[in-house]
């Protein structure tokens, strides 16, 4: 089994050239959040008594035939193959042709545009790689071909998918530009406005961007190159101003991107747009940028700041956003100190307050390895994860930490 956590992009893929190997029309950049409070888990068995390979996600059977999946599932194969082949591998060579059941769930909303299939199918490729002896070097172009972005899941810390020049796109592939340990003062709040499944897939969504889009192209080959030079010169120089500037004018023209699309994408809301101007009015208030938002394909904001500005600014979205619940139903994940509002402050904001606007937040920051939990039986099926073990079984279930591909 294999924790990953969910990545959120500083930097956005706009889109695919080539859609059958999954490769982006820009290079994008990835922020991997700590896993305690956003992970997909994900337990791989395989067995000779198992008649069919079967998938559960969140505790409901999908269809194991879909094509991503499938992919995935054929190439990790394939590597083993080879790597049997040429005498490379100390795994049981009859467990290849066994049948696989795969369990993976999520513990935030899925498909509400924070990027749950990236590490969904990251967490499934390391996982099989893991069960079927398959090298850890060749593992981002497999989970690339499940979706683009969880190449970048299977790394911690920033992580940069590369657009890469061949062809075959070999040379497409995750790198981390800084490990998980760097920057420890940044923290991450994601404020949950909808659990709902988006309306237009991600997928579906940039294959029309990329085909009626022209903002896009002036995208990809003006804004993009220069723009990623300069995200990841700030971020090794732990310049919170310029990077949140970044991530915002980033996450702005993606949005804007979308509008241009034909006919029009829209994954912001209006409370969307009041948590933007929320922001703006906070750092105006200061004359400085303190907090930054970005957004994926969703409604739902993922806000960066530094610890010295966290307590004050929960507060203030408490203000604005009055909960229907208090305390830790509202606040999720990683605890933060309570503080006071000036008036001063509450009154420059200027703002209405949207009573359960938002439906809670979770308190996060860069991420951290944790101990496993299966959620397949010893059977082989779904079970839910309620305790923390590892499964020695007839058959294999692997369990494993997460990032295996450090640096």
């Amino acid at each position: 089994m294999c924790f990953v956590e969910l990545f959120i992009i500083d930097i956005q893929s706009g889109g695919k050239r080539d859609e059958d190997l999954i490769l982006p029309i820009n290079s994008s950049l990835s922020v991997t959040l700590h896993q305690d409070q956003l992970k997909t888990t994900t337990t791989v068995a395989c067995s000779r008594n198992f008649q069919q390979d079967r998938i559960w996600l969140n505790g409901k059977e999908e269809d194991i035939n879909n094509p991503r999946l499938q992919s995935c599932l054929q190439e990790i194969r394939r590597f083993s193959r080879k790597r049997r082949n040429t005498g490379d591998s100390t795994s049981d060579a009859s467990s290849v042709s066994h049948k696989v059941h795969i369990c993976s769930v999520n513990n935030f909303p899925t498909a509400a545009g924070l990027a749950s299939s990236a590490s969904g199918y990251a967490c499934l490729v390391y996982t099989l790689s893991q069960l079927f002896g398959v090298e850890s070097e060749q593992l981002s172009a497999v989970a690339r071909q499940g979706s683009g972005s969880a190449c970048r899941s299977l790394y911690g810390g920033f992580v940069q998918w590369k657009l890469g020049t061949q062809l075959d796109g070999k040379d497409s592939l995750a790198e981390q530009v800084e490990s998980e340990s760097y920057w420890p003062e940044l923290r991450v709040l994601i404020l949950v406005v909808s659990a709902e499944q988006k309306s237009v897939g991600s997928t579906s969504g940039m294959h029309t961007s990329v085909e009626t889009s022209q903002l896009l192209k002036y995208r990809a080959d003006v804004v993009v190159p220069s723009r990623m030079e300069e995200m990841i010169r700030v971020i090794r120089e732990r310049d919170f101003p310029a990077f949140g500037e970044l991530t915002m004018k980033d996450s702005n023209q993606f949005h804007a991107i979308c509008l241009d699309t034909y006919p029009p994408i829209f994954y912001l809301n209006n409370m969307s747009h009041r948590i933007i101007s929320l922001v703006h009015r906070y750092n105006q208030y200061y004359g400085e940028t303190r907090v930054a938002y970005t957004f994926d394909a969703g409604p739902n904001a993922v806000i960066y700041t530094l610890q010295d500005h966290l307590p004050e600014f929960v507060q203030v979205v408490r203000h604005f956003f009055p909960p229907e619940v208090n305390g830790e139903e509202f606040v999720k994940g990683l605890t933060v100190c309570s503080a006071d509002l000036s008036e001063e402050l509450k009154r420059d904001i200027n703002m209405e307050p949207t009573p359960k606007g938002i439906r809670y937040i979770i308190s996060t920051k860069h991420i951290h390895l944790s101990s496993s939990c299966s959620v397949l039986s010893m059977e082989g099926c779904y079970r839910p994860c309620l305790s923390h073990y590892i499964y020695i079984t007839l058959y294999p279930i692997f369990s494993v930490g997460s990032n295996a591909l450090q640096k």
